[in-house]
């Protein structure tokens, strides 16, 4: 992996410093001991004294946080939903670990999960066994009989009626519950697997065979029965739902971030505003996924129309946007995570396209509170005794996106926590 700030300190000198928060890149060094940044010096010239930290002159590039995504599916993001219902249960893990390197080698540092059982690969990538994110995990996302996490087949004897549990629930993807007694049970699982926060599916879904995209999911008895569980735990819930009953019902229950949201009316997102509820919703495309299924591929062309729409009604009205991705089940279009932040170009600025995928979804990350694994040191900001999670980028994003898009070429420097896992500087 190279050098790294525990060995004397690195300093990255000769960039155009954007930190997150600001308009721009400002000329500018930064420098790191052990996992945090120390020092963010302004000003064209480097510090007189480097105290034994390697030099790294970064060549007039650009320097920014890590990138962030607040949806991804480590177990699901690296192949096919065959494979998961059919593999090997190594095999999720192992793609799963392969996956991260991939995320990290993109240049997002950190990653919300949002479906699988991803603590113990977080507590590996950690340690510094592998390369990858830091990881929010959810856990196995909640589902009702039904709903949008429910894969078993349609004439199995569901598992609130003695029925088995779908290979799903086996591996900790998801975790099918009926009434509030065993949604708090479900809940209070994932809390103590050590999910940060909890994931409901709250509305029909796309890859989902028995569900359509109108169905409203859980009751609010059972919405509301989870917001309790997470709560006390000082966390929260995030909740799975494209359509306007089903946010509505969700934000009165108490739910505190609404994952996707292209089939909203506009009274829906001004209600989000209201609430000061989140929405993590995904600027896709029709072919970011390919099914099989004619229904799922009718079903995804209606989830992609309400993407502009959407967006639009909530710059409108101020809702607390987040950016995330949620690929799945198709491996050999991982790699457009990074088109997808490009592509927030079409609705955002360049600078505020970066804002929201840094320190943007770092505050939808805080509300994780004492469940926070990162909780330490502020995420998604080039600032003194923040993580030490940055890019070094050819060419200047905070003007033109587009050199995200190919982070193999443009991406010359890659730290997280301090460690150095891709240098190309000349």
């Amino acid at each position: 992996m190279g050098v790294d700030g525990s060995t004397g300190g690195l300093l990255v000198t000769n960039v155009g410093v954007f930190d997150g928060i600001g308009a721009e890149a400002v000329p500018g060094h930064v420098r790191i001991e052990r996992d945090r940044i120390v020092e963010v010096v302004r000003g064209a010239q480097p510090p007189r004294s480097t105290q034994g930290a390697t030099v790294l002159d970064g060549g007039g590039r650009t320097l920014i946080p890590g990138l962030t995504d607040a949806h991804v599916h480590l177990f699901a993001i690296g192949g096919s939903m065959a494979e998961l219902q059919l593999g090997a249960t190594g095999a999720v893990y192992y793609q799963a670990l392969t996956s991260a390197r991939e995320m990290l080698m993109r240049g997002f540092t950190t990653v919300r999960d949002m479906a699988g059982d991803t603590e113990p690969l977080r507590r590996v990538l950690d340690r510094g066994l592998f390369p990858g994110p830091r990881i929010y995990p959810s856990q196995a996302a909640v589902s009702q009989t039904s709903g949008h996490g429910d894969f078993g087949t349609a004439y199995d004897t569901p598992t609130a009626l003695g029925g088995p549990q779908a290979r799903t629930e086996q591996l900790g993807f998801t975790r099918v519950a009926d009434g509030p007694e065993r949604v708090l049970a479900a809940v209070r699982e994932q809390l103590r697997k050590g999910a940060a926060q909890i994931k409901l599916m709250a509305g029909g879904g796309v890859v989902s065979e028995f569900d359509p995209l109108d169905v409203l999911q859980f009751t609010t008895a059972e919405l509301e029965a989870a917001v309790a569980a997470a709560a006390d735990w000082g966390t929260y819930v995030a909740a799975h739902v494209y359509t306007a009953e089903g946010v509505r019902r969700a934000v009165d229950a108490g739910v505190r971030c609404i994952e996707h949201g292209h089939l909203v009316d506009e009274d829906a997102v001004r209600h989000l505003a209201q609430k000061n509820v989140w929405l993590s919703t995904q600027p896709f495309e029709v072919d970011d996924h390919h099914y099989a299924s004619p229904d799922s591929d009718r079903k995804n062309r209606e989830v992609c129309e309400g993407v502009a729409r959407t967006f639009g009604w909530a710059l409108r009205h101020g809702v607390r946007l987040a950016f995330g991705t949620d690929l799945v089940f198709d491996p050999g279009k991982a790699h457009r995570q990074n088109e997808m932040l490009v592509r927030l170009g079409n609705h955002l600025s360049p600078v505020e396209a970066l804002k929201l995928a840094t320190s943007g979804n770092a505050e939808l990350f805080r509300m994780s509170g004492r469940r926070d694994p990162y909780r330490a040191a502020p995420l998604g900001v080039i600032a003194p005794g923040a993580w030490a999670d940055l890019l070094v980028v050819d060419g200047d994003p905070t003007t033109d996106l587009s050199v995200l898009a190919n982070p193999a070429r443009n991406l010359r420097l890659i730290v997280k926590g301090g460690v150095v896992h891709r240098n190309e500087l000349d």
